[in-house]
């Protein structure tokens, strides 16, 4: 993946860091050139000194290309106006902000854009957000400690049970979408061709919902 990631302060170099060691293309923006320093030596992406929703800047670190892009300035205003930016004018597919202000975040959340609170924010998981397409975030529970992700039904988890697809207390199939209708199912329900899946998990599940879905694709 091609990755822009606007702000270079310890969690934006630390995600630069971890996006680029997972073998994505990463460009980091920044008006401070000196904050590139925290990057380190080992750096294998780009960067781009300047404002970050200023368009010669977006243009110059290549955002008609980029698959995604993570907003973590210092200013919640700043990152509200890149992530509009990256979504309405460019149409980046996966876009993620860091918004103190929870109000805000809600608004964000309902355009399109993945928000990140103080409370919340990790290296870790703003990756998997920017990362995995698989997965994608419908509604987000209290300060994320819970979401509700769709997703299209692999392949080879047809003719599989929802007990399958199930952890107790972490991973649980709500709904499925079939043929024009919405059903809740039981455990014993099995997966059709053409399942749209609703699943609620907790956050920390994460990693282990796309291993259970990694071995069935």
């Amino acid at each position: 993946m091609k990755i822009i990631i606007v702000g270079c302060g310890r969690n934006g170099s630390g995600l630069a860091q971890a996006m680029s060691k997972a073998g994505h293309s990463v460009t980091v923006i920044d008006s401070d050139p000196a904050a590139f320093e925290q990057l380190g030596k080992h750096f294998q992406g780009k960067t781009v000194e300047g404002i970050g929703f200023d368009k010669d800047v977006l243009q110059k670190a290549q955002i008609e290309r980029t698959d995604a892009l993570a907003a973590f300035t210092s200013s919640d205003e700043s990152n509200a106006v890149i992530a509009r930016i990256a979504k309405e004018i460019y149409h980046v597919p996966k876009v993620v902000a860091r918004l103190y202000d929870r109000e805000k975040a809600e608004i964000y959340k309902r355009l399109g854009v993945q928000t990140l609170s103080s409370t919340i924010w990790g290296i870790k998981r703003a990756s998997d957000l920017l990362s995995y397409s698989t997965l994608n975030q419908v509604y987000s529970f209290g300060s994320g400690e819970a979401e509700l992700v769709r997703v299209e039904l692999p392949t080879l988890l047809i003719g599989h049970r929802v007990n399958e697809l199930t952890v107790v207390g972490d991973i649980h199939v709500v709904a499925i979408e079939r043929d024009n209708k919405t059903l809740l199912p039981t455990t014993g329900t099995v997966f059709q061709k053409g399942d749209v899946v609703y699943i609620a998990a907790t956050s920390a599940s994460g990693g282990q919902l796309r291993k259970l879905l990694g071995k069935t694709m």
